[in-house]
């Protein structure tokens, strides 16, 4: 095993280079995932890895996840711990960090189940918001999550967040998304927008049954207004003051009500 010492190393400077750029990680289709259970769990279910890095104190306290990541990475290498505080994108490091290839993008609406149920995420600009929506549409048993637009699902804070579900779970990914709900309705799906509307329909009032697609908007500015025009809106109740809710705590409370 190859040992790296040095902070300016070429493969140090090209992993955090897909840390923090989403540029470099579109042109070289590579993305930066952190922490033993994260990596481990990415290349057992088939995600390949290029490079791993970890350092001596993780080697012998995440043995049991790194055994199987060692035999799945191209290239492995031992680093020291300053090394990994390059690297490192958290405070308390765990000392594992690997590099890997993105996973084919599932655009084909043809794989879309038309009587299933499945969230869409809008524009959705926080990371760990996209993270934790996709982590619990996996949780809860949707068929599947349609991204359009927003930040990058590569990461590394959203694949945190998602602890491994933006690797595992069925993901579509859209530049249009008002056309991709228009074409789901025109195979029989049902289509809402979620919006903070108390004249809109309350989703506890909702016809959720048969194949059903809720759209979820920015942290700031919520839907686009393309998307709510293709949409029956719905809205979740709210007794409180506060006016909208977080991203994240929307989409669950719609999916919670979307399965239920």
């Amino acid at each position: 095993m190859e040992r790296i010492t040095g902070k300016t190393n070429d493969h140090i400077k090209h992993a955090v280079r897909l840390r923090e750029s989403a540029a470099a990680r579109r042109e070289q289709g590579l993305f930066f995932l952190e922490g033993a259970r994260l990596c481990a769990d990415a290349a057992a279910g088939g995600v390949a890895v290029t490079e791993c890095f970890v350092t001596d104190a993780a080697r012998e306290k995440y043995a049991a996840y790194l055994t199987d990541l060692f035999a799945a990475a191209q290239r492995v290498y031992a680093v020291t711990d300053e090394v990994a505080e390059k690297l490192a994108d958290t405070k308390n490091s765990q000392g594992v960090f690997c590099v890997c290839k993105m996973l084919d993008k599932m655009t084909n609406i043809g794989k879309i189940i038309y009587t299933g149920k499945y969230v869409a995420l809008e524009n959705v600009s926080n990371p760990q918001n996209l993270g934790a929506a996709v982590r619990t549409a996996e949780a809860l048993g949707l068929d599947g999550a349609v991204v359009g637009g927003g930040c990058d699902r590569y990461n590394p804070k959203a694949q945190r967040a998602a602890m491994g579900s933006l690797l595992r779970f069925p993901i579509f990914e859209t530049d249009d998304l008002p056309a991709f709900l228009s074409q789901l309705q025109g195979q029989g799906m049902k289509a809402y927008a979620a919006v903070p509307d108390r004249s809109a329909t309350p989703v506890t009032a909702a016809d959720l049954s048969g194949g059903v697609i809720v759209a979820v908007g920015n942290e700031g500015s919520g839907l686009s207004p393309a998307t709510e025009a293709v949409c029956e809106k719905l809205t979740i109740p709210m007794k409180g003051r506060a006016e909208s809710l977080n991203a994240a705590s929307a989409a669950s409370i719609l999916m919670w009500e979307l399965m239920r």
